[in-house]
């Protein structure tokens, strides 16, 4: 569902573009509900290494020095492990899935709207996490959410996160917004300029929002719709779309489009908006009052991985803090260790990323993949599954 993702600001120009979370409203402290995945076996020990790993993962997250001399955390770890890295890059979470189905691959970063589908069906292989020395660094936030295990079994290592902000021009955007209804009931006021993220999770954001505004809906999970709630959900983005002016995957385009006045107020991400302040766009961005959805992607061992032992080799080296702190700062999100901030080249990163504040994280709901069995746990309903999302958002943009 995510089309593409990107590396901080300093490298943009170079890479590609670019769950719910244990309650409504926050991230981990609670495994999915209604889900029963097939009954894998994590290992117990691991054996010798098997000479390489073969990878999926988004754009930024396996680089080798091949795109950028000074960008590699992939060498060190061939040395050190002897487990040679082929890494394959995915547009999709719905390409990601696919290329696992293949059983081609060891390990995938998955986001929260794949993990799900890949635990049901049995592509991935429940995770022991006293096999990733480095796993006791993870933030606690990270550990054990909805979208990444299953009845306290974790079911890959968390990489890192982000949030989903509103960004607004300061000069056009008066006074300043502190409410999603900015890009809702508000958008009006800038239609033509309101901008939003181009894919079907985005209708979690409409539900985020009339969790807060329209309780009597009884929104608790924004990833978990009745059909009345999709419905309404639905309804509020396709008002919306009468106001919006473009719909956005490339980050570079919002960039440019927030410089030039086309957009004035929609949604991004962090390092999106560092990068238009940057550039001389009179931008801010915030998590509004009603909180926001998220991201936080997790690598995961496929259940039918050729070569186990690398691919927790790479789990593990991938939140040492030296390599999670080289990852964080080239994609643009915080880090997944408690111990990478240390390793930040710039060290305001984490702080403007919010990577230690729990109570930040508490106001964001991370990406997870719908399904019928209602993740929120209620069993008197059927909740609208994620192939329903994708045709209406076809729907909403017209």
């Amino acid at each position: 569902m995510r089309l593409n993702r990107i590396p901080r600001a300093a490298a943009a120009a170079a890479a590609l573009l670019l769950a719910a979370a244990c309650d409504s409203s926050g991230s981990g402290g609670s495994s999915a509900t209604g889900l029963n995945p097939p009954d894998l076996k994590a290992p117990t020990k691991l054996g010798r290494t098997e000479g390489q790993v073969d990878l999926i993962a988004w754009a930024g997250y396996v680089e080798d020095g091949s795109d950028d001399p000074k960008v590699d955390w992939v060498s060190d770890f061939e040395k050190q492990t002897g487990c040679q890295v082929h890494s394959k890059v995915a547009a999709s979470s719905d390409e990601m899935v696919k290329l696992m189905k293949t059983g081609e691959y060891d390990a995938v970063s998955a986001s929260g709207d794949a993990s799900l589908r890949l635990i049901a069906s049995g592509d991935a292989a429940p995770v022991n996490t006293a096999l990733v020395p480095h796993y006791k660094d993870v933030f606690s936030g990270l550990k054990n959410g909805a979208w990444n295990s299953v009845k306290g079994q974790m079911y890959g290592i968390p990489h890192g996160r982000g949030a989903n902000l509103l960004m607004y021009n300061t000069e056009k955007v008066k006074p300043a917004p502190t409410s999603w209804s900015a890009v809702f009931e508000g958008a009006a006021r800038y239609k033509g300029h309101v901008t939003a993220y181009d894919s079907p999770i985005y209708i979690a954001d409409a539900a985020l929002y009339l969790k807060a505004t329209r309780p009597e809906l009884k929104i608790k999970d924004p990833y978990a719709l009745d059909q009345k709630q999709f419905d309404a959900a639905v309804a509020l983005l396709k008002r919306q779309n009468a106001d919006v002016g473009e719909y956005w995957s490339d980050y570079l385009k919002e960039v440019s489009a927030f410089k030039s006045g086309d957009s004035v107020v929609g949604t991004t991400w962090q390092v999106i908006a560092s990068l238009a302040a940057s550039e001389g766009a009179k931008v801010k961005a915030l998590v509004p009052k009603e909180g926001s959805t998220g991201w936080s992607d997790t690598w995961m061992v496929s259940a039918r991985a050729k070569h186990p032992n690398c691919a927790y080799k790479w789990l593990d080296w991938i939140v040492s803090p030296k390599v999670n702190a080289q990852v964080a700062e080239y994609f643009g999100e915080a880090p997944a260790s408690s111990k990478a901030c240390a390793e930040t080249s710039d060290k305001n990163f984490c702080t403007v990323y919010h990577a230690a504040d729990e109570r930040y994280w508490k106001k964001i709901a991370f990406w997870n993949t719908p399904i019928e069995q209602c993740l929120d746990g209620r069993t008197d309903v059927r909740c609208v599954p994620y192939a329903k999302w994708v045709q209406a958002w076809t729907e909403i943009k017209g």
